[in-house]
């Protein structure tokens, strides 16, 4: 039986009490998420790139991805995205040898990978799977190709390439009988994004996936205010896990952040952002080589933000100082 995909995300936004404990120095993440590429063939006017654009159109070099993710896995991460803030399947054949060494080389027990579906042809689905690829989410944004054009500036041609594709992504799963989880979330951009959503998701969705579930409209590091004006959907403060499908709210708190404590996010340049929308160098709190993950990973920067965090909720000192994030780079998202 498959693994619930909602369980493994939580898994990983949780901190918990360990962690909590262990302040600015921390243990290796349980998760690292790498840009093997920049490279998206749609603008969505809810994503950090569309501000951060200083590294559009690169990809990783195949040399480093090994080097970077062999120190992560000596340093014991037990789980690699082989995406971050790009569309992977832009480079597939970069994607399958990035999942096909994570997984079968050096045996992450967790290899992952979240896509707009667009360039997810069968032929790539296929070698990603037969690779060993353990999860393969859909983001699902958009109603009907009106809304797709609004807010992915994809046209309607793209948009039903996209579903196509999902189609075909569930019927190569099952011929091969392959493990790997499939998922879809879409973004909860109001109260009437699900009822808006129904259709499509009923048709064209659900019936080629093992889960859907709903994530929040996320500030994405600085768009807000953009965000607001162009779409009129207002998002939330920082990262706040996915929805709770019951009570129709984020199910954590955004601070202290979980990406500052849980989970790497890695550029395609090796800067380690502190931040899962850190499309630039910014938000970075060290740059990778290879050699060098646990010590970019508890740098003095990367220790210091942290330690605000727990400030910011009173951990250490039992008493709140709401000021303890002003002009760290997380006071974007607080705004």
């Amino acid at each position: 039986m498959r693994p619930d995909i909602r369980e493994k995300i939580d898994a990983v936004t949780k901190i918990g009490p360990e962690r909590m404990a262990a302040g600015g120095w921390q243990p290796p993440p349980k998760s690292v998420k790498i840009a093997i590429t920049t490279r998206c063939p749609l603008k969505c006017k809810y994503c950090a790139t569309q501000i951060h654009g200083d590294m559009q159109g690169r990809d990783m070099d195949l040399e480093f991805f090994k080097a970077i993710t062999e120190d992560m896995r000596y340093c014991a991460v037990e789980e690699i995205g082989v995406f971050y803030l790009g569309e992977s399947f832009a480079a597939p054949k970069l994607l399958r040898e990035c999942v096909k060494w994570v997984k079968k080389e050096l045996g992450f027990t967790w290899v992952f990978l979240t896509s707009n579906a667009l360039l997810a042809t069968p032929s790539a689905v296929e070698d990603v799977i037969l690779n060993g690829l353990d999860s393969l989410k859909w983001s699902v944004n958009a109603s009907d190709p009106k809304q797709y054009a609004e807010v992915t500036g994809g046209t309607e041609e793209q948009f039903w390439k996209s579903m196509e594709n999902i189609a075909n992504a569930w019927e190569i799963r099952n011929r091969l009988a392959a493990k790997t989880i499939i998922s879809a979330s879409s973004i909860y951009y109001d109260e009437e994004q699900p009822k808006r959503m129904k259709p499509l998701l009923d048709q064209y969705v659900l019936p080629f996936v093992d889960r859907h579930y709903w994530l929040p409209m996320y500030t994405m590091a600085m768009v807000k205010k953009k965000l607001e004006q162009e779409t009129g959907f207002i998002p939330t403060v920082g990262n706040s896990g996915r929805i709770d499908e019951l009570t129709w709210k984020p199910n954590r708190q955004p601070i202290p952040c979980w990406a500052v404590f849980t989970e790497g996010h890695v550029r395609v340049d090796g800067g380690l952002s502190a931040c899962c929308f850190g499309y630039d160098s910014s938000m970075d709190m060290g740059k990778l080589n290879g050699t060098n993950f646990m010590r970019e990973w508890n740098s003095y920067g990367f220790r210091k933000l942290r330690m605000a965090h727990l400030d910011y909720i009173g951990y250490n000192t039992g008493t709140r100082n709401s000021y303890s994030l002003k002009g760290t780079i997380c006071e974007r998202c607080m705004e």
